[in-house]
Formats: C-alpha cells, sequence, structure tokens
C-alpha cells in the first residue's frame, strides 16, 4: 500500500515538495487541493510531472465512497472502501445548526461492547490520520461544500473503532482537520466518545486540542456496565470520572455522557437514581441515546414512552440531560451495522 498525503501537515508537505525540487508555493496549492476533497490527479494547478511523482508514491484515492443509504429523515449512511480494500463506514447527519459527519478512527473495534456492531469481526487495523481526514472531505465535496462554507460543520469520532485505542493517529487527525488554511473544523465543533480509556483521557488533556470528551457510560453501576462493556473491567467508574474532571480543568470543557437506553438493562428508575447520585453537581450533560438494535446482539432499545420517563427522572433529579433526535434507524444507523451487512454478503 501506498503512503496517504491527507496525512501530512502543511508544514510536512513543504518539506516534501522542497525534497522533490518543486517551489514552495507548491505545498499551498497541494495542501488547498487536498482539503476540498479531490484526487491527487485532480488537482489542476499542478505540474502533471510533480503529480506523476506524487501518485508513485501516494494513494490518489485513499478513501472512497462505494454505497450510501439515505433514510427518510435525510440521514445518509456512507461505505467507504480504503485503498487496501477494507471497508469502514460514516454518517452524514442534518441538524438546524448545521450538519455532523460520524466518523470511523478504527476498521472495526476490540472493545466489542454488548450493543455494537463494529467489534463483531474485533480489530482489523487502526486508520491513518489521513483516512480519518479524507472521509470528512469526501463528504464535504459530496455536498459541495468549499472551505470557504463547508457543507460539513461538526464532526463526531463515534463510528467505527475505539478513538483512544488509536490514539496518536487521532491526534494528528485533530490538528490536520482544525488547522488554518484547511477544513478548519474548531476543536469545539469537533466531539470524541470513547468507552473510558482513563490513561488516554488525560493524555488528551494535555494536548491543547479542546474538543469535547463524551465519555460512553450507558450503566453507573460498574459490575452491571461490565457485562455490556468489557472494557469496564480494567477502567472503574471512579477512575472515569476523575479523568473527566482533569479533562474539566485543563481544557474548561464540560464533557458528556452517552447513555444508550436498553430495554430491561438500564432504563428505568432505579438506574436513574443511580446515574443521579453519581452525577449531580459535576460539571457535565447527559445524552440518551434509544438504542438502534442491531440484530447479530440480543439487545433492543427502550421504547418512547421508557426513554421520556428515565429523561424526567434525570430532569427531576438535577441532571443537564437530552434525548438524542433518532435519526437512520431505517439505514442502520448504529456503529457498524452497514460494514457488517457488506462482510456477511446481505
Amino acid at each position: 500500500m501506498k503512503g496517504i498525503l491527507q496525512d501530512l501537515s502543511l508544514a510536512e508537505l513543504g518539506a516534501l515538495v522542497e525534497e522533490a525540487g518543486e517551489k514552495k508555493f507548491r505545498a499551498g496549492q497541494l495542501w488547498r487541493g487536498l482539503m476540498q476533497g479531490k484526487k491527487i490527479s485532480e488537482i489542476t494547478d499542478l505540474p502533471k510531472a510533480f503529480k506523476a511523482k506524487l501518485l508513485e508514491r501516494f494513494e490518489d484515492e485513499p478513501v472512497k465512497i462505494i454505497e450510501t443509504l439515505t433514510s427518510s429523515d435525510g440521514t445518509e449512511k456512507y461505505l467507504f472502501e480504503l485503498a487496501d480494500g477494507n471497508v469502514i463506514e460514516g454518517v452524514f447527519m442534518r441538524y438546524k445548526y448545521g450538519n455532523t459527519q460520524c466518523v470511523s478512527t478504527q476498521v472495526g473495534c476490540r472493545m466489542n461492547c454488548a450493543f455494537c456492531a463494529s467489534g463483531l469481526n474485533g480489530l482489523i487495523r487502526n486508520l491513518s490520520a489521513g483516512e480519518i481526514l479524507a472521509q470528512i472531505l469526501v463528504a464535504n465535496a459530496r455536498h459541495s461544500g468549499t472551505l470557504e462554507k463547508r457543507a460539513v460543520t461538526n464532526v463526531v469520532l463515534m463510528g467505527s473503532g475505539e478513538p483512544l485505542d488509536n490514539y496518536d493517529r487521532v491526534v494528528k487527525f485533530l490538528r490536520n482537520v482544525t488547522a488554518e488554511g484547511g477544513i478548519a473544523i474548531s476543536a469545539r465543533n469537533i466531539s470524541l466518545s470513547t468507552c473510558g480509556i482513563v490513561p488516554k483521557m488525560y493524555d488528551l488533556a494535555e494536548e491543547g486540542i479542546p474538543v469535547n470528551l463524551t465519555v460512553s457510560l450507558h450503566n453507573a453501576d460498574d459490575a452491571e456496565r461490565a457485562r455490556i462493556m468489557p472494557v469496564a473491567k480494567a477502567y472503574k467508574l471512579a477512575d472515569i470520572l476523575k479523568a473527566c474532571d482533569y479533562y474539566f480543568e485543563k481544557t474548561g470543557r464540560r464533557y458528556i455522557f452517552e447513555y444508550s437506553l436498553i430495554h430491561g438493562e438500564n432504563a428505568d428508575r432505579a438506574h436513574a437514581e443511580k446515574l443521579i447520585s453519581v452525577l449531580r453537581g459535576r460539571p457535565c450533560h447527559v445524552n440518551l441515546i434509544r438504542l438502534n438494535e442491531v440484530k447479530e446482539r440480543a439487545l433492543s432499545g427502550a421504547d418512547e414512552k421508557e426513554a421520556y420517563r428515565f429523561l424526567g427522572f434525570l430532569e427531576k433529579g438535577g441532571l443537564s440531560a437530552t434525548l438524542r433526535r433518532r435519526t437512520g434507524a431505517d439505514i442502520g444507523g448504529a456503529c457498524g451495522q452497514l460494514r457488517a451487512s457488506r462482510l456477511k454478503g446481505e
């Protein structure tokens, strides 16, 4: 497999251009073309000989959309093919405040959460920083977005994979996606979702990239949480909360807890009261999710009445909480579902 040019920062492209004997301004032309979602071969203001040299070393199209499913609510789900033939997926969601893209950070996942399709086939490999970025660049171009007026305004690292299990590449992606002169998405418009890898949460707090930290919680009891999230056997809730407090101290950004409502598992009054007792008074927000069911997993989501009852308990208990608008349920909106179907030949 060739290299991924989208892995490189503008400064690194400058070094590459200098090494190739080209004029310095070519780095800016190359950077802008890539950030517009173009293939190397499509960047028309570069000399043909220079592009030929680049194509000997780098993939022309490291990420491409090979299938699109469109929901009745306008949500689009993409199946992306990578240059090595692996597939990942992403979701483009429309909101009043703008458009949010959910991106993958790994091919597969090794966390094996009981409600998620991403880990059905384990972890295949990490994505490079450029492969993560290219998902956004491709979707932005698909919706006629430019660098001046982006179609993708917000990003969530919540697709296939655990972002903090691919830490170095994800951090490099964050630096490139927020860099001036590129697609330049503000860190405040980026959310990183983790199942709670505590040491890396501390590391992220030190990076100086104030993204929104989101922790997949799903239960406020360690033993019950470990039944659906194996990572909870390694990192207890008390440790996660300490890491969240440190993140808030370093960034000033309140943290968010994702809580998927699973019927018969975590969606009754007792679980709401446990959550309130653990989180009351903290600078956090609880984002409730009605589970998008995965047929390979033996779990079902709470219905609308159950979900709103749980929300009411939290609000009366003094927690900041919302019930996320359900998007993409009719197109397999949950992480990993489209990829899993593809791998099974459905």
